[in-house]
């Protein structure tokens, strides 16, 4: 597991009337602090990433389809600098994932219909200086190749 990463498996409680999912407390050990609540989509097949940031960690949930959630490690330094994690989370493996700052990370939507993903960052958004940093999930930078693996 690449250094920092954390992942919380979630305990899902159905009863008649639905279901109920605690997703991050202020008493989890991956909890820092809040930052802002948000949520984003992949459509089936999509690849969003890379990206990595230099002051917030994330803590992602998908709440809605299956994504695969790929990090990368690239922070120098790092005792698993290199390393890349592949993490399939979703309906039928509801998991919060802890990413921090300096590793790359990048999801593909791997249900037939539109994943839902939650994040809490520990950050709010700072549109006049974004803490955002982008590599092309098809350029090669990374070693890692987003087709599917058959066989």
């Amino acid at each position: 597991m690449i250094e920092g990463v954390l992942i919380k498996k979630l305990k899902v409680i159905p009863d008649e009337r639905g279901r109920l999912m605690e997703m991050l407390r202020c008493d989890d050990e991956v909890f820092e602090k809040f930052g802002q609540v948000y949520m984003t989509t992949a459509y089936p097949g999509v690849v969003k990433g890379w990206h990595y940031h230099k002051i917030q960690d994330d803590n992602m949930v998908i709440v809605k389809g299956m994504m695969k959630i790929v990090l990368y490690d690239a922070r120098e330094g790092s005792k698993t600098y290199g390393q890349i994690n592949e993490f399939f989370l979703g309906e039928h493996n509801p998991c919060l994932l802890h990413i921090p700052k300096g590793v790359l990370h990048g999801f593909k939507c791997i249900s037939q219909t539109e994943a839902i993903c939650i994040n809490v960052p520990t950050e709010k958004y700072n549109y006049e200086n974004p803490d955002e940093y982008r590599v092309d999930p098809h350029s090669g930078k990374i070693p890692y190749d987003w087709t599917r693996k058959d066989g």
